[in-house]
């Protein structure tokens, strides 16, 4: 029984505007986003190992900072793809090369740009997981979301109490979601945005875990700000017993 952390830190960061470094080498509360996130699993009892997919380009600079910062799970670090979807292909790719029962290993699959999740999200995604076949993180919709038609008119307006913003970690079964990603690329699907959404796509139930509110992905300038924000409220909390 093994449980290993996937962390996809493939982004270029092009909506962040921040010249040119990456989203996840930006420098948030003294480390790199990407630092912040893996140190989560890394200090989880019930994680593993750790599989990071990165820009080819990138490499050296996330090997230099895992030694830095010691996060000694990581043992597999490879270059990713051209989609969201292929780069997660190859970390699942290398992980089923290296594991010995993929129908007993858990992945938890996790955006490097979510440093904002918490050591419970971790112990609960395995939990349910481990009970329910796979653990997918979502959080409350406190705002109306309404679905629009393609001529931009709305079409439906979804009821907020069963609406949930899907997040991660996403994990499942080894064996499931590698396979999974094999019949869509001999299919042609290339439209999954996550990978619950893949899972969905062919049949799976999903079942899911309610995750902290400030577990956004940093994605804009805005999102930054926020994250860095929230981070100075931890920050504060521990020191003034806020």
């Amino acid at each position: 029984m093994k449980n290993v952390a996937l962390i996809f830190a493939g982004g270029t960061g092009s909506r962040l505007t921040s010249g040119t470094v990456p989203k996840q080498f930006l420098i948030l509360s003294g480390k790199p986003v990407i630092i912040h996130t893996l140190e989560y699993f890394q200090f989880s009892p019930l994680i593993d190992s750790i599989c990071v997919v990165c820009l080819e380009s990138r490499i050296p600079q996330l090997k230099s900072l895992l030694a830095r910062y010691d996060i000694s799970k990581a043992d597999i670090v490879i270059p990713g793809g051209t989609t969201g979807q292929e780069s997660i292909f190859l970390g699942l790719q290398a992980i089923y090369e290296h594991d010995s029962d993929p129908a007993d290993t858990l992945v938890l699959i996790h955006d490097g740009v979510r440093p904002l999740i918490s050591d419970k999200t971790v112990t609960d995604c395995v939990e349910c997981a481990r009970k329910n076949g796979n653990a997918i993180t979502v959080t409350n919709a406190i705002e109306t979301i309404m679905a629009a038609g393609d001529d931009g008119n709305i079409d439906t307006v979804i009821d907020r109490t069963r609406a949930r913003l899907v997040r991660a970690p996403q994990c499942f079964f080894l064996k499931d979601i590698y396979e999974a990603h094999l019949r869509a690329q001999k299919e042609g699907y290339t439209q999954a945005i996550d990978s619950a959404t893949l899972m969905r796509h062919y049949g799976h139930r999903l079942f899911t875990v309610d995750g902290p509110a400030e577990n956004i992905k940093i994605t804009t300038a805005s999102d930054y700000y926020m994250a860095r924000a929230i981070m100075d409220a931890r920050e504060n909390s521990q020191i003034f017993g806020l």
